[in-house]
């Protein structure tokens, strides 16, 4: 019986590289798909602008308020954007109106028109940072913000008497009136804050 002839390697070699190219190719667009930001969600580059290399005249920076990658993936992001951008408006615009808009009947009460525009008279926020946008209980979210704010020294607060102050904090958002608003801040919160 003559021996049996010896498979050529290269022959058995195609018909895998075919495979692994497939499923290469086709993992490739089952990613796109799945990443690929929803219809309908803003196309603009996510950026996280910093104060770090703004002069002292140039803070607090820009009033707008940046999304991190990180945030931006948060199905709410967009909702907490304009949320935020609101609320830093009113205040930068010494506007109570507005404000009340952003923020829960509560903290309304808590803080009546002639209270804030005290509160608020020299206020002026910017390089406004969400870092992260994560759910919280009963239905709420908590959302990582950085911002910087320039004040007189008077109205800082009275334990950091400084005319620019960078912040960090973690921001509670609840549902009233079926909007986001931000909520009090739990008792006892002390937020990050350096002098800039």
């Amino acid at each position: 019986m003559p021996p049996s002839p010896t498979p050529n390697p290269l022959r058995l070699l195609v018909p895998v590289l075919v495979v692994v190219i497939s499923l290469t190719v086709g993992g490739g667009l089952l990613a796109r798909e799945l990443y690929h930001p929803p219809a309908g969600r803003s196309q603009e580059p996510v950026t996280a602008s910093t104060t770090s290399s703004l002069g002292p005249e140039r803070q607090p920076g820009s009033s707008r308020v940046d999304l991190t990658t990180d945030a931006a993936a948060h199905p709410e992001s967009e909702a907490v954007r304009r949320l935020l951008q609101a609320h830093f408006d009113a205040i930068n615009e010494r506007d109570y109106d507005a404000w009340t808009t952003t923020v829960v009947w509560s903290r309304i009460e808590a803080q009546p028109r002639e209270e804030w525009l005290v509160n608020y008279r020299s206020t002026r926020d910017g390089s406004i940072v969400v870092h992260r946008i994560e759910a919280g209980p009963d239905e709420r979210l908590n959302v990582l913000v950085a911002f910087t704010s320039v004040q007189d020294v008077a109205d800082a607060p009275p334990d950091l008497p400084e005319p620019c102050i960078r912040w960090r904090l973690n921001l509670p958002l609840a549902r009233e009136q079926g909007a986001w608003k931000l909520d009090t801040l739990p008792a006892g919160t002390t937020p990050e804050r350096t002098p800039c």
